[in-house]
């Protein structure tokens, strides 16, 4: 026949493994791998803006010697129609020269400006894949840290039955450091919007400033 106390253990084990399912929920481990997520996808999402500079790039060298082989062209007609004493000619091949000698110049300040904002996009692409694999090891290190806490719950319950009540004061000094690192990492992320809020504010008043 079940005891009363037998009962007793069932129910404050059964409260337990809810406290678990609860804590599951607002863990670290379970608000980094959101984290993860959203840097993965914003990482695949900057991949493709990366990849589409390097794609415009490739387009204006392509325009760029189009346009210079076409203004060498016209100066080598220009000076033909000159020699020749063709006036019309001459006339309508200066004026192309003027044309793609302006449209070279603009092509190429707008593929050195390109080339730069693609080096600098490059670089910060590979720091953001650096920190989602910074994110990934920390993941696996929290995942050891609670693996084992749960581990050592699981022997608990069964090498020493008669202190599961105790065990809810020790179940919550073990994973204390989950609650503590969720907080901590909650307060950096609301720490951040906060800075850039009043980094917002700062501008918005300097503006405000400017304009009396």
């Amino acid at each position: 026949m079940t005891t009363l106390w037998d009962r007793l253990k069932f129910a404050v084990a059964t409260d337990v493994d809810m406290l678990v399912t609860k804590k599951e929920e607002k863990n670290p481990l379970a608000l980094l791998n959101r984290y993860i997520t959203e840097a993965e996808n914003q990482t695949t999402t900057t991949g493709k803006w990366v990849e589409r500079q390097a794609q415009l790039n490739g387009k204006l060298e392509k325009e760029l010697t189009e346009a210079s082989a076409m203004l060498h062209k016209r100066q080598c007609q220009l000076e033909l129609a000159q020699a020749s004493g063709e006036a019309d000619l001459a006339d309508f091949a200066a004026r192309e020269v003027q044309i793609y000698t302006t449209r070279a110049k603009t092509l190429q300040s707008n593929l050195d400006e390109n080339i730069a904002e693609f080096t600098e996009l490059e670089q910060r692409y590979e720091e953001m894949k650096h920190k989602v694999k910074d994110m990934k090891v920390k993941q696996l290190q929290l995942m050891g840290k609670e693996n084992a806490t749960r581990a050592h719950f699981q022997m608990d319950k069964l090498l020493s039955p008669e202190l599961v009540a105790e065990r809810i004061g020790s179940f919550e000094d073990m994973t204390s450091y989950i609650t503590t690192l969720g907080t901590k990492v909650e307060e950096r992320h609301e720490r951040s919007a906060m800075e850039r809020r009043l980094e917002f504010l700062e501008k918005k008043s300097a503006n405000q400033k400017e304009l009396v």
